[in-house]
C-alpha cells in the first residue's frame, strides 16, 4: 500500500510541476509535443490538445518536450514560429520558472487544506525537568502547562520555545498546575544543542522537555491563509538552507536520502493519517521546486542560467559549452540519485 501511495504522491507532484511548464509554454505560443509522467518506455498514451500525454515505465520524474528543445541532444533546434528556440530569453525564463512555481503554489494549497482540517500542534505541557536547570530551580514540574510568558499568551510549544530563545533577562511564566494558575520567575541559560541539520548551536533554554501532548489548531479564514503562507515559506527556507549546507559540506553526504527514503516516510505518513500524507506531499512539492532551481544544466535552473547569459550578453552560449555542461549536469544528477539510493540501502542494512 505504501508503494502505491508513494507513487501517487510523486506522480501528482511531478504532474503539477510539468503542468506549470506546459501552461506557460502554451501561453507563450510554444508547441508542446509530449507531456510525460515518468521516463523510458511508454506504458500508456493518448493525444489531446495537440499534445501526446503519456505515462512511462520509470516513475522517477517527468518532462514536457517542447518543439526545438531536447535535453538529450541540445544541438537539435527548430526556428519555426511555434518553437521554444524562437522565444526571447525572458519568455523562456518564464516557461522554465513556471514548473517550480507550480510546486510552490501546490504546497501552499496543500498547507491550506491542512489548516482547514485543524492540524495538531504540540501543547506547552512540560514532560520532564532537567535537574539544576533554570526550570528546576524555579520549581517547574512535570505536567505543568505554560499558559503565558511575560503576560503574552502561549498556545503551543513552538511559540513558547521562540519566546524563550529570543528572551532577554528574567521571564515571568504563568503555569497551570492541578487547575490553579501560578507565577514562576526564571532566567534562561545559554546552552549547546543541535538544530534540525544536526549542527551544534547555542540557544537559550530553561531545561524542560515536552510531554508530547497535542491539541488541534482552530483557525479562522485569515489565519488559514497565514498558516499556509508561513508553512510554505518555512519549508522553502529549510530546504534551501539544507541544500546549501550539503553543497558546502556543512551537512554530511550520508544524510542524503533517495527514493527508498521517500517510500519509507510516505509509509509512515500513511499510517499516521491523511493529514501526515498532506504534510509530506507539501514538503516534497517544495523540495521539487527548490531542487529544480539549482543551476545544474539538466534542470530548470541550468536552462535559466543559459537564458540569463543570453539576456545579459545579447548572444546565446556556445553550443559546445551547452552540450558539455548538459552532459555534466546529467552526470551530477545521476550521481546524486545513486548516492541517495546507496545511503538508503546502507541505512536499511544497518
Amino acid at each position: 500500500m505504501s508503494w502505491l501511495v508513494s507513487l501517487l504522491v510523486l506522480s501528482g507532484l511531478i504532474f503539477f510541476h510539468e503542468l506549470g511548464h506546459y501552461l506557460m509554454a502554451r501561453a507563450q505560443g510554444v508547441y508542446v509535443e509530449v507531456f510525460s509522467i515518468g521516463f523510458g518506455k511508454k506504458l500508456f498514451s493518448f493525444h489531446k490538445f495537440n499534445t501526446e500525454w503519456s505515462i512511462s515505465a520509470i516513475p522517477l520524474g517527468g518532462y514536457v518536450k517542447m518543439k526545438g528543445q531536447d535535453d538529450s541532444d541540445p544541438s537539435k533546434k527548430s526556428y519555426d514560429a511555434d518553437s521554444y528556440n524562437t522565444k526571447t530569453p525572458t519568455q523562456k525564463i518564464l516557461i522554465l520558472l513556471a514548473g517550480p512555481a507550480a510546486n510552490f503554489v501546490l504546497a501552499f494549497i496543500l498547507y491550506f487544506f491542512i489548516a482547514l482540517g485543524s492540524p495538531n500542534v504540540l501543547s506547552p505541557v512540560i514532560g520532564s525537568v532537567v535537574k539544576d536547570s533554570p526550570a528546576f530551580v524555579a520549581g517547574l514540574e512535570s505536567n505543568d502547562t505554560v499558559t503565558a510568558i511575560n503576560g503574552v499568551a502561549v498556545d503551543s510549544w513552538k511559540d513558547m520555545a521562540k519566546i524563550i530563545a529570543a528572551s532577554e533577562g528574567t521571564l515571568d511564566l504563568t503555569i497551570q498546575r492541578a487547575g490553579y494558575l501560578e507565577q514562576k520567575l526564571l532566567t534562561p541559560r545559554l546552552q549547546t544543542t543541535t538544530n534540525m541539520f544536526g549542527e551544534e548551536v547555542s540557544r537559550k533554554m530553561i531545561g524542560i522537555s515536552s510531554a508530547g501532548v497535542t491539541h488541534k489548531m482552530e483557525l479562522g479564514v485569515s489565519e488559514t491563509f497565514s498558516y499556509a503562507t508561513e508553512q510554505t515559506i518555512f519549508a522553502s527556507t529549510m530546504i534551501f538552507t539544507g541544500v546549501k549546507k550539503l553543497l558546502f559540506g556543512e551537512v554530511p553526504a550520508k544524510d542524503l536520502g533517495g527514493v527508498i527514503s521517500i517510500v519509507k516516510i510516505t509509509s509512515d505518513a500513511t499510517a499516521a493519517g491523511w493529514m501526515s500524507v498532506l504534510f509530506f506531499a507539501a514538503l516534497i512539492s517544495v523540495n521539487l521546486g527548490v531542487l529544480n532551481l539549482l543551476p545544474i544544466p539538466a534542470l530548470d535552473g541550468g536552462h535559466i542560467m543559459f537564458n540569463l547569459y543570453e539576456l545579459i550578453f545579447r548572444k546565446e552560449a556556445s553550443e559546445q559549452i551547452v552540450v558539455n555542461l548538459t552532459i555534466g549536469g546529467w552526470v551530477i544528477l545521476f550521481g546524486l540519485m545513486g548516492l541517495g539510493l546507496f545511503n538508503d540501502i546502507t541505512r536499511l542494512v544497518g
